[in-house]
């Protein structure tokens, strides 16, 4: 009678899982981004990733850099790695639900007790060794494996789209370098002829040693600048080629004299389902797989219930070793349980309680900071359209007031001191204006970013 009420209560205990049920943490979102400005998000429904986004830059020098970093970039194959090593340690925690089987044959000599010298043994045998997971430590422990694939999945998405923008970001500064250098350039070319007039017109007494030597340091300056821009290009040329994998002396790209297509502010989704960027999937991916380690944790309270049984052959004869007496068997369930540990076991259920917290407090600031991005970008994307208009006008005015300074120079009415001055205003609005196209870039670049950071619908269930 109390066999038959056993087994409906065992299995009633197998179908209880320790731990808490896993609950999606909660995190305040808005239902459109405050810089959207007159910008209008996408359905959800109408909402398509292009995998190569980049290509909306229009360079195809970049694109073939894209190409070659998704075959070649070192972190990229980290990732791919990590993800290799999280699917095989699942695929070990699944091996636990299933019963493990060994097989043994030995022989051995040892001394005759009667004295007459040793005698040999021989002995084969099969074991089997099963937990019965009644409590569910070994489901949950699949659980949190399972969440932690899913997780480093999202990553490898996360990773790849990092790289990529971090990709087309650094191609965008070199190509803002080439201009700046093209810049330079010219306008070496242009002090030194204005040094060069300066010189003469010294000659002629038009001149004195003082506009000489404003000129020089004008020249100069201009050269010193242009060095550090060749400086800045050769680190960045080389950031590209560990980009893609190859030591900086394996890739020389020519200047170009303009910067990639500006492409038009993409169309994100809505506010609400931003979460579906792959770092915030891998994050919330990492809170279920702490909740879940709360129940291996918590499984400890309870006794582990294992099956076990040998079946073997001993005898003193080899040839007669498979024969019917010399078999022996056993088999039996085992059940243990710690009653004493010092409190340990508290300890591992509040560390795991503890790591849960963490998981969640990293997944809420994954999505605030994925909100902060978008923010920004939308905002610098607006506001840095209306600064390029405002430069461009500052740009215009600046060539007006060199041009006015250089005439009035040679009409012998002002000094050269104002015409350095108005080359030197002329410059540096000119760089400028170079600056802000490229920092218009870095945002389209972020925001393209964002609006291709989505994983198929499936991946983070």
């Amino acid at each position: 009678m109390h066999e038959r009420l056993l087994l409906p209560l065992l299995a009633c205990l197998a179908a209880c899982t320790p731990g808490p049920d896993y609950v999606k943490p909660t995190v305040e979102t808005t239902p459109a981004f405050k810089e959207a400005g007159d910008w209008k998000p996408a359905a959800a429904k109408e909402f398509s990733v292009d995998e190569r986004w980049w290509q909306v830059l229009g360079d195809p020098q970049l694109d073939g850099l894209e190409e070659r970093l998704a075959v070649d970039n070192q972190n990229l194959k980290l990732a791919e790695a990590q993800y290799r090593a999280a699917r095989a340690s699942l695929d070990s925690l699944r091996s636990g639900l299933y019963p493990n089987v060994s097989a043994g044959f030995a022989k051995t000599r040892a001394d005759n007790a009667t004295g007459s010298g040793f005698a040999s043994s021989y002995s084969a045998n099969a074991s089997l060794a099963w937990e019965i997971d009644l409590w569910g430590r070994i489901r949950r422990g699949i659980d949190s494996g399972a969440a932690k694939l899913e997780a480093s999945n999202a990553d490898l998405a996360a990773a790849r789209l990092s790289i990529q923008a971090t990709l087309a970001q650094t191609y965008t500064q070199l190509r803002a370098i080439d201009l700046q250098l093209g810049l330079l350039g010219r306008t070496t070319a242009a002090y030194g002829r204005f040094l060069e007039m300066t010189r003469n017109r010294l000659k002629a007494g038009v001149a004195s040693p003082l506009d000489v030597a404003q000129a020089e340091t004008q020249l100069a300056s201009a050269q010193a600048q242009e060095i550090d821009l060749a400086n800045q290009r050769a680190q960045t040329e080389h950031a590209l080629a560990v980009l893609i994998g190859k030591p900086p002396a394996a890739l020389a790209l020519p200047a170009q004299a303009s910067l990639p297509t500006l492409p038009a502010t993409p169309p994100l989704l809505p506010s609400t389902l931003l979460e579906n960027r792959p770092d915030i999937i891998a994050a919330e991916r990492r809170v279920a797989a702490a909740n879940a380690q709360i129940g291996v944790a918590s499984a400890a309270w309870f006794p582990v219930l294992d099956l076990g049984g040998t079946l073997g052959y001993r005898n003193a004869s080899l040839a007669k070793l498979f024969d019917l007496p010399s078999r022996f068997w056993s088999f039996g369930p085992s059940l243990a349980m710690t009653l004493v540990d010092g409190g340990a076991r508290s300890a591992a259920v509040d560390l795991a309680q503890a790591g849960f917290d963490q998981t969640v407090a990293s997944y809420r600031q994954t999505v605030l900071t994925a909100f902060q991005e978008v923010e920004d970008n939308l905002a610098a994307s607006r506001l840095l359209a209306q600064e390029a208009e405002a430069q461009g006008r500052a740009l215009a005015a600046a060539k007006r007031a060199r041009q006015i300074a250089e005439q009035q120079y040679l009409a012998g009415t002002i000094s050269a001191l104002n015409v350095v001055t108005a080359q030197a205003a002329e410059l540096s609005t000119e760089v400028a204006a170079i600056g802000i196209a490229s920092r218009r870039l870095q945002a389209a670049i972020q925001l393209h970013k964002n609006a291709a950071g989505r994983l198929p619908d499936s991946a983070g269930k």
